[in-house]
């Protein structure tokens, strides 16, 4: 089989082949006539199906992944940290778009990571949406920052409150459009209804959940899952030196992310947790640390409800805490 490497940017694929002892480089648009573009030099380079290799990267890969897949390429998502890791493995200094596709490509035709699968339509639409939202969340807060700025004249604060009265409104609406995807789709539904179930997730959080992570049911294990979003620990001991434990955050940010004030939440009201958490307190541990443990816990008990399909049981997450 051919190999793949795709260093993506924002506006340009650098993508480099290995066909053999022969490496071939072309670069395009990061836009559907690029990807065109690129599927065409595939073929006059009788590259029938390639397994191709990107950096997990969110949106910026997935219209290429998507085309690729769709064509009947093999397609791996990598975690970026891994081809950063295999780039220094072999020492590299230099550091180019066309360097990186190669270096992609290598490590594709030496570890031939396992395939994605790409999501059905209506995850597609579900990580747009849940996406989109959480970026005007995110404006509204900045704009809420700018209103408390201590000399505003009466036309900037008229303008930051026009702003922030459109910011509502749209995100209204697109809330109201993710109710209406799930209402749509049963089977996406009944996910969500497993994960609202859970004392500390809501109808945001688990739309995030299922947005980011639509496969975690498949996960071999609640260690894969963890791996996945970043938070499993991460120890360091070398000889007399040994730091405090952490986590690798080589992960999915955008889950860290949706975990963290649900995880706090799910302290207060989640009585498995509150006590996992107390426990955790008794034993000196940070509160960061604390907050840290919980979202692993929190995305263990996520996992546990779509792998059996049966909604929060408190008795079972004792045994998970």
């Amino acid at each position: 089989m051919d190999f793949l490497g795709i260093d993506v940017g924002k506006s340009e694929l650098h993508a480099c082949l290995l066909q053999g002892d022969r490496s071939t480089a072309k670069s395009v648009s990061n836009s559907s006539t690029g990807v065109q573009q690129l599927q065409t030099w595939l073929k006059n380079r009788k590259a029938q199906q390639v397994h191709a290799c990107l950096e997990a990267t969110g949106g910026w890969s997935e219209d290429v992944a998507l085309a690729l897949s769709d064509s009947g390429h093999v397609v791996s998502l990598v975690n970026p940290a891994r081809i950063k890791a295999f780039a220094q493995s072999e020492m590299l200094r230099t550091k180019t778009d066309k360097i990186d596709a190669a270096t992609i490509a290598r490590f594709c035709r030496m570890h031939e990571p396992e395939p994605w699968t790409a999501p059905d339509p209506e995850i597609r639409a579900l990580q747009g949406l849940v996406r989109r939202y959480q970026n005007l969340v995110h404006m509204r807060t900045e704009e809420q920052n700018r209103l408390q700025a201590p000399i505003l004249t009466p036309s900037v604060k008229e303008s930051i409150e026009a702003i922030l009265t459109d910011l509502d409104r749209e995100i209204k609406r697109v809330d109201r459009e993710i109710a209406e995807l799930f209402n749509k789709h049963p089977p996406l539904r009944r996910k969500r209804d497993l994960l609202i179930s859970i004392p500390g997730i809501g109808n945001t959080t688990a739309a995030r959940i299922l947005g980011e992570m639509p496969n975690i049911a498949e996960f071999r294990n609640v260690k894969a899952v963890a791996a996945y979003a970043g938070l499993s620990p991460r120890h360091y001991e070398s000889g007399s030196i040994r730091r405090p434990s952490s986590i690798a955050r080589t992960g999915n940010s955008d889950l860290r992310s949706a975990l963290y004030f649900p995880a706090i939440t799910a302290m207060r009201y989640n009585p498995p947790l509150q006590r996992f958490a107390d426990r955790l307190r008794q034993r000196g541990k940070p509160n960061k640390s604390i907050i840290t443990a919980v979202m692993r816990k929190l995305l263990t008990l996520a996992y546990g409800v779509l792998k059996s399909g049966r909604s929060f049981d408190p008795a079972y997450a004792t045994i998970l805490t």
